[in-house]
């Protein structure tokens, strides 16, 4: 069939042609939304999951409808080396502008205190001063967010920003991706500011994505955060999503599946929506016509494994080093095709070393975003197929 028709669309953050299966969460923000114009207390969300699950599509998606709502919004990608503070003041900046509040003078207050916040740097981010200013053109504010303590500092800045919000009747909403990896003062801040924003009922949410381990590291930071947020936990698409996800844009385009493409194609994708988007696209070139049969799906499985090995599986491998690699390996063999969580203990005697020798490969992977601790004592892959991928490759 015609590859410029192909509707599919298997990329990093890219919106799928049809976002099935996501109605459940869809529905709740609207909810949150709605509480919040109605003056109502409301948590501030956190979405989990492996990756390839569609949590930075949804969470692009959860800031179009508080765009559509009139709400100011900004967006973070967390890194692991890098402190918020730069990137909140960003964010919010862009935030502030989308509400378009009508007094500047009150507007211009608060964006003195951003100003201030911005440029009170860490001693480990000193070395940007010199490189970065916020595009603020008032003076910076005194005696509020400028102490340097990340922790006072974004209570007292978030605390202003709502307050404008809400003399608008609308909201502010800052999105978090990858928040596994917010520094732990960072995080600590995070969740100071959304229970001292909850308690006043104030109009700014945070809405946070990251892998299955982020609930363990917000906790880690607050008891209180497993009362902070409203955890959801993003998965495979069942049945009838991924059905959905395949055929809605096939037939806008005038083209349908045989019912046992659909079966081959679940089989291989797993539910999965990155891979039922690779899946398709590839089996949509291969089809000569329609309706697609499950003979096209087999032609196109290779074709689609090899670009999963190389682009979505070989990537990420190839970022580990030697030590980390083995680690991995033992982790495959032991976890299986379906790359189950096994025990640090179980790998450490695969490799016939010590589990202590191993805590440094191990530490890396999970900081790099290839594994995350399942729970104390156990260890698993981010990424789904990726044990599966490890079998079928050895090193």
């Amino acid at each position: 069939m015609d590859p410029v028709r192909n509707p599919y669309a298997p990329g990093a953050g890219q919106r799928p042609p049809e976002l099935a299966g996501r109605d459940d969460e869809l529905s709740a923000f609207d909810v949150v939304l709605e509480r919040i114009a109605r003056g109502r207390p409301e948590r501030s969300l956190v979405l989990t999951g492996l990756r390839g699950v569609g949590k930075t599509v949804l969470l692009n998606q959860l800031r179009s409808a508080a765009i559509g709502r009139g709400w100011g919004t900004g967006k973070i990608e967390a890194r692991p080396d890098q402190s918020l503070r730069r990137p909140v003041s960003s964010a919010l900046h862009m935030a502030l502008r989308e509400l378009r509040h009508p007094d500047q003078e009150s507007m211009d207050a608060v964006l003195g205190v951003l100003k201030a916040f911005a440029q009170r740097l860490s001693p480990a981010d000193a070395k940007l001063r010199d490189r970065w200013q916020p595009g603020i053109d008032v003076p910076a504010g005194t005696g509020r967010a400028d102490s340097g303590d990340m922790e006072i500092d974004l209570v007292e800045l978030l605390s202003d920003a709502a307050g404008l919000a809400a003399d608008v009747g609308k909201g502010i909403a800052l999105f978090v991706d990858e928040m596994q990896d917010v520094q732990p003062a960072d995080v600590s801040a995070i969740c100071a500011a959304c229970h001292e924003l909850s308690q006043q009922g104030a109009p700014l949410i945070v809405v946070g994505a990251g892998l299955p381990h982020l609930p363990a590291v917000l906790s880690a930071s607050k008891s209180y955060s497993e009362r902070l947020f409203r955890y959801l936990r993003i998965d495979r698409l069942d049945r009838p999503a991924a059905d959905r996800a395949l055929l809605a844009p096939a037939e806008r385009e005038e083209v349908t599946f045989e019912p046992a493409a659909l079966d081959a194609l679940y089989d291989a994708a797993d539910g999965y929506p990155y891979f039922v988007q690779a899946y398709g696209k590839v089996t949509w070139d291969v089809a000569a016509a329609s309706p697609v049969t499950a003979a096209d799906v087999a032609m196109a499985a290779p074709v689609a494994e090899a670009e999963l090995a190389v682009g979505f599986f070989g990537s990420r491998y190839d970022r580990a080093t030697p030590a980390e690699r083995e680690y991995m390996h033992a982790m495959a063999e032991l976890g299986g095709p379906a790359g189950t969580a096994v025990a640090t203990a179980e790998v450490a005697a695969t490799l016939g070393r010590k589990p202590a020798s191993l805590s440094p490969a191990r530490d890396s992977l999970i900081k790099k975003g290839l594994v995350y601790s399942a729970e104390r004592g156990q260890i698993a892959f981010t990424v789904p197929h990726f044990g599966r991928y490890l079998l079928h490759h050895p090193d």
